[in-house]
């Protein structure tokens, strides 16, 4: 088989973590590519390698460096510690390359544009268990990549997480 490249939607929430863990226990096996997939609030950077980043995302950051606080700083992101222990030990007992890669804009575009473009044979993303009333009103990140994907999407339910 050839080398699968399996995207994880994470923004450290309850529901990331379980759609990663998931992808882990289910999904992964050993040479595969694991990418957490990050999207950022769009900021406005005056120069240099940010500047670039905010139009291609960032480059693809390996497990060890993005569980290094300094590094993760000068991205702006602040991943949790369980986040970084699934990731990290994924990495070990798998034998899996992960790496994440940061985008900055709009979540529904970014996770579309980093299936594209990196690409992904595979998207698992968590589902943050909005009610009724906020999805039609906010709009499900998940419910629109599932419907603009062009590959296969996953949505992992974390029950913990559902409100009414």
């Amino acid at each position: 088989m050839g080398e699968r490249r399996i995207g994880v939607a994470v923004d450290f929430s309850a529901g990331s973590r379980a759609a990663l863990k998931w992808t882990v226990d289910n999904v992964a096996r050993q040479g595969d590519f694991l990418i957490l997939v990050v999207v950022r609030p769009e900021e406005n950077y005056e120069q240099g390698e940010m500047q670039l980043w905010g139009v291609t995302g960032s480059p693809l950051i390996p497990v060890v460096e993005f569980s290094d606080a300094n590094v993760m700083k000068k991205y702006k992101v602040n991943p949790d510690p369980e986040t970084l222990d699934i990731a990290s030990t994924a990495a070990k007992q798998k034998e899996i390359t992960v790496v994440m890669k940061i985008y900055w804009g709009d979540a529904r575009e970014k996770i579309i544009e980093a299936i594209d473009k990196v690409p992904l044979s595979l998207l698992v993303i968590g589902n943050r268990g909005l009610g009724k009333l906020k999805r039609v009103i906010m709009g499900s990140v998940s419910n629109f990549v599932v419907n603009n994907a062009s590959c296969p999407v996953t949505v992992v339910k974390n029950n913990a997480d559902q409100e009414s």
